[in-house]
């Protein structure tokens, strides 16, 4: 049996299978992409889908940034 029958010639989704949208930066955590890129995947072209692929590493610095963790949590306790 050969693997070429499960090779796909489309753009496969970059999904990690961390599906967690950042509140702030409304980004998966996990494949960086839009709620609405996620959404439509099924629907976009593969040019349109290798745009997104493209644009995802630009996309990391948003998600970097953390919120300060326990010491932040503590620093706001009246």
């Amino acid at each position: 049996m050969s693997k070429d029958i499960w090779q796909r010639d489309e753009v496969q989704s970059p999904c990690v299978n961390i599906c967690v949208i950042h509140p702030d930066a409304r980004l998966c955590t996990g494949c960086l992409r839009t709620i609405e890129e996620i959404t439509q995947w099924h629907s976009l072209s593969d040019a349109a889908r290798t745009e997104v692929i493209e644009a995802l590493p630009a996309r990391k610095p948003q998600l970097a940034m953390r919120r300060g963790g326990r010491a932040a949590r503590l620093a706001r306790k009246p």
